[in-house]
């Protein structure tokens, strides 16, 4: 079936619904709301705090048009017993055809504006005489192009009718842990009657989404503990004697993982482990030993990173701690004969190390005899991209390195392929980063602060939500701001920085911050995953209460990285009860792990995992708020279909089919 065979859906929408990555009637119905509006009560606009989002009743008594900097808007004078408003359109001279003198019912924003007495702007209006869709609980869904969300409600609730949605948890013990038909969740949360329909629904769907992942994970798994073919000769002496290189000593957590990498490659079984630990945990240096105990036994190793500047401050330190090695660099960027050079020494072995970003994963790349792979940022790369490393290399063992602490229950779930190596303390020379919440009156002394720290040679983040900012004017844009500040902080050299630029574009500006070229770098999260910069003292984040704890916790760990003491100022966009809560979660306590935690409890496991740390599946689920305990509950229906005399064979089947789907983004 056609996206065209929905209601409404013409040609046109069916590409703007392209755009959202929908494409089938069936990825339609995935399309879960970002949001519901509470729509069963009617609330007076005396009644309705600035901002607030209400709805009420008025009766019409005039409509007029009007003009203002040549462009038209309309505006509707309307009664409410013994109180008045207006309610203003701009750019929609249309409205005033639909409007009559009568009583309507109007969704939107309350604002009390000085000199305009209370007003409401472009609201959704209906006759109070209809059979109206302003009542209830109503889904409100990402857009795309020319789609409005009636048009897209429709095409759901159409859809629903004529999909069929089936439960792939065998029957048997999906009567056991009482389940509903997986129609009536989609129904509940597309077409909810009471909020307990869209937690109940939330749930159902991600126990199913969660249950066909982890059966994913458990068939990968079965054929993941292959026999150890390289041997390595290293010893325990020998890596001490390379940790000694170093300039500082090892944590307790850093040489328990020291220990771990040293008996998995010495185990009868190839490794495949994920090395886990807080921002500044000093998971580098558990690498780099790791690089050591293969090219000490006679092999080659590689490392990627996501970025070309992270990929140029690996290979320096690779040269810095490997002197009596060739260490090659491969990225995209470099011209052919630099690669052609590159390649040829890998191919013959003279190169050991190669550090290096995708380019290092190409099919022309091979290796004389590669024994280690090592992936940095493991959130940024599939499981199909870490298969075409470790390919390149007959039982090539794998170490990939997270710096997103998730607890350790639902790494063992969500990381079901790979052993688990922890670090949790810290080098006893970092600091901790202190972190406050600034009110608004305070942003022009904040602003004063930064220019002092410029003058002290020390650098400064400022992290916004998005590149472009939203038609009310309630999240700060990049580029806004970035306008902003060169007029605020006036003599401190400032660079913009955000996901739009070109890749070659933003190693450049990266890396002229880091030469400190500049004091100031203005940005969105794509700081998030970096480079080193020691002079960098001070990050601030914009809207602060759009971010989940662990992200906040990931941009906070761009300073502090020197010997310098470092500070992190949250600001908020919206300043309620619950943001305030959230983030003295981050401001009260540094460990990421214990934050993590948190976000858990705070946001449910949707909005938990998130996007970056997740697959498609996990990426449509995260608009939808449901208990943790749901992915537990899937492991264990799991287990138990696996083990049980059901159909394992058509289970494996589809979950296989199921991860070849996602294959470059199920870890990703």
């Amino acid at each position: 079936m056609q996206l065209t065979d929905l209601k409404f859906v013409s040609e046109k929408r069916e590409r703007d619904f392209n755009k959202l990555n929908i494409y089938t009637v069936e990825s339609l119905v995935r399309h879960y709301p970002r949001d519901y509006l509470d729509l069963r009560h009617v609330t007076l606009l005396k009644d309705a705090y600035h901002n607030d989002y209400i709805l009420t009743a008025a009766e019409v008594t005039n409509v007029e048009v009007n003009r203002y900097a040549r462009r038209p808007y309309v505006k509707a004078y309307c009664s409410q017993g013994e109180s008045s408003f207006t309610a203003i359109w701009f750019n929609q001279p249309y409205v005033a055809e639909k409007l009559r003198r009568g009583t309507y019912l109007f969704y939107g924003r309350v604002q009390n504006s000085y000199g305009f007495g209370c007003r409401m702007t472009n609201p959704a209006f209906e006759s109070a005489e209809r059979n109206s869709s302003l009542k209830g609980i109503i889904p409100v869904y990402p857009l795309s192009g020319s789609l409005t969300q009636g048009v897209v409600r429709i095409a759901i609730r159409d859809a629903l009718k004529k999909v069929r949605l089936s439960s792939h948890i065998p029957a048997p013990i999906a009567q056991k842990y009482r389940l509903m038909p997986l129609a009536e969740a989609y129904k509940k949360v597309h077409c909810p009657e009471t909020a307990e329909d869209v937690r109940e629904g939330a749930k159902r769907i991600a126990l199913e989404e969660y249950f066909l992942l982890i059966s994913a994970f458990k068939v990968i798994k079965g054929g993941r503990e292959e026999a150890r073919l390289n041997e390595y000769s290293v010893t325990e002496s020998d890596v001490r004697d390379f940790m000694s290189r170093f300039p500082f000593e090892f944590t307790g957590g850093q040489i328990s993982a020291v220990n771990d990498v040293f008996s998995a490659l010495h185990s009868p079984h190839k490794m495949n482990m994920l090395l886990q630990g807080d921002v500044g945990s000093g998971k580098t240096a558990v690498a780099l030993t790791a690089v050591y105990m293969a090219v000490k036994s006679g092999y080659q190793a590689a490392m990627i990173a996501p970025t070309e500047v992270l990929a140029q401050q690996n290979a320096a330190l690779l040269k810095k701690f490997f002197p009596d090695y060739r260490v090659g660099i491969l990225t995209g960027s470099m011209n052919y004969r630099e690669k052609r050079e590159i390649k040829k020494g890998l191919q013959t072995g003279e190169i050991k190390i190669v550090c290096g970003t995708h380019a290092v994963i190409q099919g022309d790349v091979s290796f004389k005899n590669l024994a280690l792979a090592v992936c940095d940022e493991q959130h940024r790369f599939g499981v199909a991209q870490r298969s075409s490393l470790s390919d390149k290399g007959a039982g090539c063992d794998v170490l990939v390195m997270s710096a997103t602490p998730i607890p350790r229950t639902l790494s063992l779930i969500f990381y079901g392929d790979l052993t688990l190596a922890e670090i949790k303390d810290k080098p006893r020379s970092r600091q901790d980063i202190s972190t406050a919440i600034i009110p608004k009156h305070k942003y022009n002394d904040m602003l004063a602060y930064v220019g002092r720290q410029a003058k002290e040679g020390n650098q400064t983040y400022f992290v916004c939500p998005k590149i472009e900012g939203d038609e009310e004017g309630t999240v700060m844009s990049v580029t806004e701001l970035y306008e902003d500040l060169k007029v605020k902080l006036s003599g401190v050299k400032i660079a913009l920085l955000h996901g739009k630029m070109k890749d070659e574009e933003k190693n450049s500006v990266m890396s002229a911050f880091k030469r400190k070229e500049f004091d100031c770098l203005v940005s969105t999260t794509v700081i998030e995953v970096g480079v080193d910069v020691p002079d960098a003292t001070v990050m601030i984040i914009y809207n602060a209460e759009r971010f989940g704890l662990s992200q906040l916790h990931q941009l906070r760990g761009r300073v502090g990285r020197g010997d310098k003491k470092s500070y992190c100022f949250l600001l908020m966009g919206n300043d309620t009860e619950e943001s305030r809560a959230r983030l003295s979660v981050i401001k009260n306590n540094s460990d990421g792990f214990k934050i993590a935690e948190a976000d858990l409890k705070i946001r449910g496991g949707g909005d938990f995992m998130g996007t970056r740390q997740s697959g498609r599946i996990l990426t449509e689920l995260k608009n939808l708020k449901f208990p943790v305990e749901t992915v537990f509950t899937a492991k264990a229906i799991s287990d138990e279909a696996f083990s049980g005399a059901y159909d394992v064979k058509l289970l494996a089947r589809i979950a296989a089919e199921k991860y070849e789907s996602l294959k470059d983004v199920i870890l990703n």
